[in-house]
């Protein structure tokens, strides 16, 4: 008899240990989202005014490359989260399988839209929101230097939100059949035990 034949029966149900991963996985979210508004570096432009009274907008240097910058740390963040996430849960052996991957994605989910509204909550409480059309420039004073909280996305459209909020899923998922492409067993270590193991044959 073989070690995993000694799993025992699980005490909370599959999708109880579902719910559990997600709800576990929301306060990892706002922790990031801590981290990375603390982390995140902001933009620095400045406002001109023209000698025809257009206002321009300008970012000093290479800040422009925030843009990257930032988003990019938001990512690198939940994906690491991710694979942690992914390798604790394989940890949890009674419930490997479909229905933990599942609360896994779902919780990477929850976890990346919690870090993503808490970092930009932070961050723009941290610098403020600049209204350019607000910003104090007259023939006087034509400068002015402002200072942007950093972006949590790489665009604005839907689909580049998207990507930010689903790819932590995917590395989770990925990170997660790792393991369990590597097992030979049927039912992955887990509960129910099932006595079927993969044995490869060889040709004759």
């Amino acid at each position: 008899m073989t070690d995993v034949q000694t799993v025992s029966a699980p005490r909370i149900s599959r999708r109880r240990a579902g719910i559990t991963i997600v709800v576990g996985l929301l306060p990892v979210g706002v922790l990031v989202g801590a981290l990375w508004a603390w982390l995140a570096p902001p933009l620095h432009g400045v406002v001109a005014l023209t000698h025809d009274g257009q206002r321009v907008h300008e970012y000093l240097g290479g800040e422009a490359d925030h843009f990257f910058v930032a988003a990019f740390l938001m990512l690198g963040l939940l994906n690491a989260v991710a694979a942690v996430a992914a390798v604790l849960a394989w940890q949890w052996r009674a419930h490997r399988g479909p229905g933990m991957v599942t609360g896994l994605c779902a919780g990477m989910v929850a976890a990346a839209a919690a870090a993503v509204g808490v970092g930009v909550l932070l961050a723009h409480l941290r610098y403020g929101t600049v209204n350019f059309a607000a910003v104090p420039v007259s023939h006087d004073h034509p400068i002015y230097y402002v200072t942007e909280a950093p972006p949590v996305f790489f665009g604005s459209s839907y689909l580049q939100m998207a990507c930010t909020l689903l790819l932590p899923a995917a590395t989770a998922a990925l990170v997660y059949a790792v393991p369990a492409a590597a097992i030979a067993r049927d039912d992955l270590g887990g509960y129910p035990v099932v006595d079927t193991i993969y044995r490869p044959t060889r040709p004759s």
